[in-house]
């Protein structure tokens, strides 16, 4: 469970903010002042410290700074009611992995919370582990890793992979990753700005597909408070957040043509104005962007701007998908392995025979990201040291009997084990193509899949954890 301390001297939102947390599966301490944070974090080792700027006895500055040089795997958000973009940026070159105001929104609090722990976690792991960047040739005994989940392997496509990382990361260039959802797209995006002479300064990733129309302006480029109705803040826009660093745009298909528009000339300008503000800010930014789609497809049909493809595409990467790498699956499955050992407290050391064999036939259509679920699943289900068949969900541990994705090839011993026309598997393996298929159509935008999947969301997402797509 990841402990979370929640510095903040009004004790509403201390309380509130805590309560939220816990019931998403965190242990959380809460203190109501500078002095009495600093003593839990002498007696704990926390994850995550979610901070408030403006204290009774200190500040979110000297805050950070302490928790940074005492305690430098502690990852530091902080929080305030007033929004100041000198302050947030001087706040995440100091270490912060980002600065929030409120109102605090539950859906954003937690993305940002898991976000700078998964980022915690993956450079702790690089360190723990004896990995290298991609800066550097490796050391003899040392392995080699991009970041986060996506582990360099001996696939000749992972190779591919790292020399093209390798040849543009030092650069400017904007970057295009093309590549199916899972791949670890983002994961890339980081280790092209980790070994980039930008590496000291801020990696801001904003998702896309999760923008609304009314809202991907304020995202992008901030608002002035009292711009329109509902901005009761200043709010810093990704594109001020990221400057001087790198900003990542995942699944920019989405993004309606007029953001498209504004988004043509910030690149083009290298400027940036936050709604209802009529003062020009000065960028640098490195832009990456992933996508899933084609977009030279939504060229020709309109959906996206043609000169805005061209600013992007500098250089592009292909991610290949997981049934494409070869033996690097069960590398990555052991480098999860360790992940969920850690995690859960297990001693899980090894795959069975039959379990390596299933893996490397599956076709994973989640990619590396389903991947890491299913491990980290069948390392809690385990009752020994080893993951056996029975620990893996049932679309995969039956995939040559019922699989929808290739005709089923089932051997004489398959034969005795299951039955050939079992009615219950089969309309699962349906159901899961079915909710795949749609997922993919309209870039895993859970609303817009319920909607044409007729049902609601909160039975999308339980149908979706039971095949390990979050």
């Amino acid at each position: 469970m990841k402990k979370i301390l929640i510095i903040d001297d009004e004790v509403n939102v201390g309380l509130l903010l805590s309560k939220f947390l816990v019931r998403n599966g965190f242990e959380v301490s809460t203190a109501a002042n500078g002095g009495t944070g600093m003593d839990f974090l002498k007696k704990t080792d926390f994850d995550l410290v979610l901070c408030d700027f403006r204290l009774e006895d200190t500040d979110g500055r000297e805050m950070l700074k302490n928790i940074k040089a005492l305690y430098p795997k502690t990852g530091v958000i902080i929080i305030t009611g007033y929004s100041d973009i000198k302050m947030a940026v001087e706040l995440i070159k100091m270490g912060a992995y980002d600065y929030i105001t409120k109102p605090l929104y539950p859906d954003e609090i937690l993305n940002t919370i898991n976000k700078a722990i998964e980022t915690q976690y993956a450079l702790q792991e690089m360190a723990a582990n004896d990995y290298t960047t991609l800066d550097k040739p490796p050391k003899e005994g040392k392995k080699q890793i991009l970041s986060g989940e996506f582990v360099v392997g001996t696939s000749r496509a992972s190779k591919e992979l790292l020399k093209q990382i390798e040849l543009v990361a030092p650069t400017n260039y904007s970057v295009i990753i093309l590549g199916e959802s899972g791949t670890g797209k983002e994961s890339v995006a980081k280790s092209i700005h980790l070994n980039s002479p930008r590496h000291n300064q801020p990696f801001v990733a904003m998702d896309c597909g999760s923008l609304t129309k009314e809202l991907a302006a304020s995202e992008f480029f901030g608002h002035e408070k009292g711009s329109f109705t509902g901005a009761l803040y200043t709010k810093i826009g990704h594109f001020e957040m990221a400057n001087g660093g790198t900003l990542f745009l995942d699944e920019v298909g989405n993004l309606s043509y007029e953001i498209q528009a504004a988004l043509l000339r910030t690149v083009q300008e290298r400027k940036v104005k936050r709604i209802g503000s009529t003062k020009e800010i000065d960028l640098d930014v490195r832009i990456i962007i992933a996508t899933n789609e084609n977009l030279q497809d939504g060229i020709s049909k309109g959906r996206f701007r043609e000169d805005l493809y061209h600013r992007f595409n500098e250089f592009s990467i292909y991610m290949p998908p997981l049934r494409e790498r070869g033996n690097d699956i069960m590398m990555l499955a052991e480098h999860f392995l360790k992940i969920a050992n850690q995690e859960l407290d297990r001693n899980v050391t090894s795959f069975a025979p039959e379990v390596v064999e299933c893996f490397m036939n599956y076709r994973w259509q989640g990619n590396i990201r389903e991947l890491k679920n299913v491990v980290r699943r069948a390392t809690l289900l385990s009752e020994g040291n080893e993951i056996s068949m029975k620990t893996l969900p049932l679309e995969i541990s039956n995939f040559k009997v019922s699989s929808p994705f290739e005709p089923a090839n089932t051997s004489v011993a398959n034969d005795a084990k299951e039955p050939k026309h079992d009615l219950k598997n089969a309309a699962l393996g349906a159901e899961h193509e079915t909710i795949l298929k749609v997922l993919r159509e309209v870039n895993f935008n859970k609303t817009k899949a319920a909607e044409i999947l007729n049902i609601d969301r909160k039975t999308l997402y339980n149908k979706m954890k039971a095949i390990n797509l979050k």
